[in-house]
């Protein structure tokens, strides 16, 4: 996966940091990154790792301590690049200062390990360093102390190690010869030479615009063989226009009770009903419960039937419950000014059907804030009594968890402790715990 344009010029601003210790680069670069992110930075370095050409000197010790730092939570065995470190620090090529150093990083990772190393920066430590003072175990040393738990090539298979590279050398350029060599910078007005140019432009668009992957092998597969044709399966080029009457039984089917429904929820939208028209319109629910889908309600006009006629705005939602739509009504309930209306309507719906948790906490939230930002006093010590009547009926009928609001409402009840109700319902919190 290729890096983000703020990925690519962190990681290249780390590595070019030369004169800054090991371990303020290390610490920086973990606090700008994503930890989600660590596995494609970490691939993009190892790649960069993997041709010596591609890094200078201080730059290869800096990713070097990047990588094995990324990882420092984790035993030394248990790193993903364990591999890479031990091959850098066997290799008879290299500079002795680099395995000197990837040697350090390695025993960093032990208990009671010295990490003073860290706090010089990459170009002290080459000028500093002194190769009488440091060992150079074997291969098998290493990988028997810290490889013994993994395979040392657990992130590498025959495919991907046969796939072609990203990086490859330039052919035009001689074998051996110096990549940072002066002769090689492009000199303003001269003929561009074999291999010249600016090889920190070629390095960032390498990290922006190229995978880590490089171009593996495409599985082959041959073409599957064509099923036989079915005798009925080229019927719709030919399709058969001679279609049967059927008659619709519904057709002239007595109306008249919808109609009448759909008039009396347009009057309850303005008004309270009549108790007489109010148990018809109970009745005719209960008889038939798909009528509420014909009765000219949309959520938007829900707060008006809650405000006039709440009994009949429970038995509708009862009905509407296995509705597509209800979470539509839900949302405009929780929404609404709160009321004793309102809180009467949930209420009956709590002991009715199974309402939501999410919806029953958000509606637990918003009477809580009601009552916190009214200005007027007497209004105030209303509807705290209510609300407090309220989540007493919720708690002593089990519809809520007391622990999912408990700090929530131990607040209010606080806040509100002049009132007894409130008070009442504190001492209910306390015999809960």
């Amino acid at each position: 996966m290729a890096l983000s344009f703020e990925e690519t010029n962190l990681l290249y601003s780390q590595l070019r940091s030369e004169q800054i210790p090991f371990d303020e680069i290390v610490t920086e670069f973990l606090n700008k990154i994503n930890r989600s992110r660590s596995s494609p930075l970490s691939a993009s370095l190892l790649l960069l790792l993997q041709n010596k050409k591609m890094l200078k000197s201080t730059e290869r010790l800096i990713a070097f301590a990047i990588l094995y730092q990324t990882y420092s939570s984790q035993p030394t065995s248990a790193n993903p690049y364990v591999a890479l470190f031990i091959n850098a620090a066997c290799d008879e090529d290299a500079e002795k200062y680099e395995r000197a150093f990837v040697l350090q990083l390695l025993a960093s990772g032990g208990s009671g390990s010295s990490r003073e190393f860290l706090k010089q920066s990459a170009a002290n430590y080459i000028k500093l360093f002194d190769p009488s003072v440091h060992a150079f175990p074997s291969r098998e040393q290493l990988q028997r102390q810290y490889s013994d738990k993994v395979h040392p090539e657990a992130h590498n298979s025959i495919f991907k190690n046969d796939s072609l590279k990203n990086i490859v050398p330039d052919p035009d350029v001689p074998r051996g010869c110096d990549a940072n060599s002066p002769e090689f910078d492009l000199q303003p007005g001269a003929k561009p030479k074999l291999g010249s140019g600016d090889r920190d432009e070629a390095l960032l668009g390498l990290l922006a615009n190229l995978s880590t992957e490089g171009i593996g092998h495409q599985w082959i597969r041959p073409r599957p063989p064509r099923l036989p044709i079915q005798d009925g399966e080229l019927v719709w080029l030919n399709p058969d226009s001679n279609h049967e009457l059927v008659w619709d039984h519904r057709m002239c089917a007595d109306t008249s009770k919808g109609a009448a429904v759909r008039d009396l929820i347009a009057k309850a939208l303005k008004g309270p009903l009549a108790p007489a028209q109010q148990e018809q319109v109970l009745v005719e629910l209960t008889n038939d419960p798909k009528l509420v889908y014909h009765c000219g309600l949309a959520p938007r006009k829900l707060p008006e039937l809650v405000e006039n006629n709440p009994l009949i705005a429970v038995e509708v939602l009862t009905k509407l419950i296995n509705s597509p739509e209800i979470a539509d009504y839900f949302t405009v309930l929780v929404n609404m000014d709160m009321s004793l209306h309102s809180m009467e309507v949930v209420n009956r719906l709590t002991t009715a059907v199974e309402l939501p948790k999410e919806f029953v906490r958000m509606y637990i939230t918003n009477c809580i804030s009601s009552c916190e930002n009214i200005k007027d006093k007497y209004m105030q010590n209303r509807l705290v009594r209510l609300v407090c009547v309220f989540l007493q009926s919720l708690i002593r009928n089990r519809i809520i968890d007391v622990k999912d609001l408990f700090i929530e409402v131990q607040a209010f009840c606080i806040e509100f402790s002049r009132i007894r109700e409130a008070a009442a319902l504190f001492r209910l919190l306390k015999t809960l715990e």
